[in-house]
This record gives C-alpha cells, sequence and structure tokens, in this order.
C-alpha cells in the first residue's frame, strides 16, 4: 500500500511540474504595434544589445528574447526592436 502511495505522489508531482513550465514559456502575441505600446511604450528588443536604425527614440524598449521572437513580424526595420516609439 505504501508503494503504491509513494508512486502515486511522485507521478502527481511530476505532472504539476510540466504544467508550471509549459506556463512560464507562453508569450503573448499582439495584433499590431499599437497594442503592444499599450503595455510595452518603448516597444520591445530582442537583446539589450541591439541599435535601434532609425531615428530617435522617446522610450527605451522592454529587452525579451520570447516576446520579440512572438512578435517579430512587427519589426519593419529589421534592427531586432519591434514597434519601438
Amino acid at each position: 500500500m505504501s508503494v503504491l502511495l509513494s508512486l502515486g505522489l511522485v507521478f502527481g508531482f511530476s505532472c504539476g511540474a510540466d504544467h508550471v513550465a509549459e506556463a512560464k514559456t507562453k508569450v503573448k502575441v499582439y495584433k499590431n504595434c499599437k497594442e503592444l505600446n499599450k503595455v510595452y511604450k518603448g516597444g520591445v528588443a530582442r537583446t539589450s544589445k541591439v541599435k535601434n536604425k532609425g531615428g530617435k527614440t522617446k522610450y527605451k524598449p522592454y529587452v525579451s528574447k520570447d516576446l520579440y521572437d512572438a512578435n517579430k513580424n512587427k519589426d519593419r526595420d529589421k534592427d531586432l526592436i519591434a514597434c519601438e516609439r
């Protein structure tokens, strides 16, 4: 009986860990830059080392590789900063 209980606990904890890891990896895909800029005023940069190719920007971009990758189609000038302002 104790063996079955132990196996049940081990199996239960291992399944719960998968759901937590899965929840952390999901990032939001925004419809357009207007929606993204409501949350991230300066846009989203892939790394902290990227430089803006366009003109001056008013705000500093939020840095997140996963968020940028999910919304990279909004990076019109391909400078690794999506929706910069």
